[in-house]
């Protein structure tokens, strides 16, 4: 599964569904597909990151895996060109106690021990440790380029590692969404400073069941007639609608399959996906700066059984467990996450999702980091580039790469680039600027090692201007 799982998210990094016009249109479509690049000549490297991490019953393994493989997380983020960007990093939990989106006030409290929820939970505030100075991490370059200006005591693992261990007794009516927007509004005085506004923001949830991010409290309430048992399947039956096997909360409530799951949007108890990607995307003057990505169940298969509370009693209904894998004591489950995915699904181009029933998170998290390195920027190159001409020594890439200023805007400028004519020392090519893709095992570490690199023998363009490519790669993976 695992392997599956990344295999399918880095492809929907690299992989455009149709060829552009120019040079990549004489290629047969059937012998390969096209990775696109959009490369900010002037590039920003300031990143908030704010991981949502859910602090519920079932989540001290999955935290613990987390924290273990975070390294692999800055490892890749360390090969960005200049290194480690200037990062924010924070972390907030599910847990926004009895408190709905549109409540003045909280819901009565529910529950006792762990699993409870009351008040306003965490209500949305960073963690603090006394290892980190503030709520969230801060680590820079200093002016000279050399330095790094940090805010915490250790190394940058062991920082994020103290505020990652968030628990596991957190309200089990998880409110993923809600707590990163929480976490974000300006009225937020306690996480002040945290997002910036010339920074790139990515959200990472890392999570094993779906958002239960409550408009009102009332779906805590204590009419089982109306709202079943007092467990997390209201969430699914009032805010999941199914085309196959549940258009509505009754046909929901119904043991069996379900296809084709969205966020139910009317839900009288639950907040709009819509509304939170009009949220998130508002934060920023460019949508696309703005990068969402989760580590949580996977999706399908979508399934209600009749299951019994904690292992006893009689049995209620449930939603089915959508994956497991063997933690270091014993099974381990997640639930699929449709509310988190159709989220992430509103991102193109920015957002990634893999499974976290694994023993080992360190993909998912290497699939983030390549997430945002390429969204800096990066112009290695991820796929594998097709020879098109096999017949002629040497590798024969098909590559189409622009400069175009004022990028994104109705009058932007395009100029077309051509490859270079001393592919043996590009710099001495007579028909500057000119592309080139090249070998650089330092910069890139996929398995080609290969860079694009455009040489303007000294000239130097607007700072608006974006190098944007789509080079000709294999069908394989």
């Amino acid at each position: 599964m695992r392997s599956a799982v990344i295999t399918f998210s880095i492809l929907g990094l690299s992989l455009l569904a149709g060829c552009p016009d120019r040079s990549i249109s004489k290629v047969d479509p059937q012998q390969g597909r096209v990775e696109y690049k959009d490369i900010p000549v002037k590039i920003n490297r300031k990143i908030d990151l704010l991981f949502v991490i859910d602090d519920s019953p079932s989540m001290a393994d999955k935290q613990t895996n987390l924290k273990a493989n975070f390294m692999n997380f800055i490892n890749v983020l360390n090969t960005i060109e200049g290194g480690l960007p200037d990062v924010h990093i924070g972390v907030v939990t599910s847990d926004l106690g009895t408190k709905g989106a549109d409540d003045a006030m909280p819901g009565p409290a529910i529950g006792s021990g762990p699993g409870a929820c009351a008040n306003l939970g965490k209500a949305g505030n960073l963690r603090t440790d006394p290892s980190v100075t503030g709520p969230y991490i801060s680590d820079s370059l200093a002016a000279d380029g050399v330095t790094r200006v940090t805010n915490y005591t250790g190394s940058l693992v062991t920082a994020f590692s103290a505020l990652a261990t968030a628990g596991a007794n957190g309200c089990g009516f998880e409110q993923h969404i809600e707590a990163a927007k929480r976490a974000l509004v300006s009225t937020n005085t306690a996480n002040a400073g945290f997002l910036r506004s010339d920074a790139y923001l990515a959200v990472i949830f890392i999570a094993d069941e779906d958002d239960c991010s409550m408009s009102h409290s009332s779906l805590l309430g204590a009419d089982m007639n109306t709202l079943g048992p007092l467990q997390s399947f209201r969430c699914t039956r009032f805010g999941i609608t199914c085309a196959t096997g549940g258009a509505d909360s009754n046909a929901m409530n119904q043991v069996g399959p379900k296809g084709m799951c969205n966020s139910n949007e009317s839900s009288a108890f639950l907040t709009k996906i819509g509304d939170y990607v009009t949220f998130f995307k508002t934060l920023k003057s460019d949508p696309k700066n703005v990068i969402v990505a989760a580590i949580a169940g996977t999706p399908t298969p979508f399934d209600v059984e009749l299951r019994a509370p904690n292992g006893t009693g009689t049995p209620i209904p449930a939603l089915a467990h959508s994956c497991s894998y063997q933690g270091a004591n014993g099974p381990e489950v997640a639930d699929p996450p449709v509310r988190i995915k159709q989220l992430l699904d509103s991102f193109p181009d920015r957002s990634t999702y893999s499974s976290i029933c694994q023993s080992d998170l360190s993909g998912g998290l290497t699939l983030i980091a390549q997430l945002l390195k390429t969204v800096l920027g990066s112009p290695c190159i991820d796929g594998n580039l097709a020879d098109v001409d096999p017949n002629t020594p040497g590798p024969q890439y098909d590559c189409s790469v622009s400069d175009i200023t004022k990028f994104g805007k109705p009058d932007q400028v395009e100029k077309v680039l051509p490859q270079c004519n001393n592919l043996t020392t590009p710099a001495s090519s007579t028909n500057l600027p000119c592309w080139a893709i090249e070998m650089d095992a330092v910069k890139c570490t996929s398995a080609s090692h290969l860079i694009l690199k455009v040489e303007r023998g000294g000239t130097t363009p607007a700072d608006d201007t974006h190098v944007v490519s789509y080079c000709v790669t294999t069908a394989g993976p």
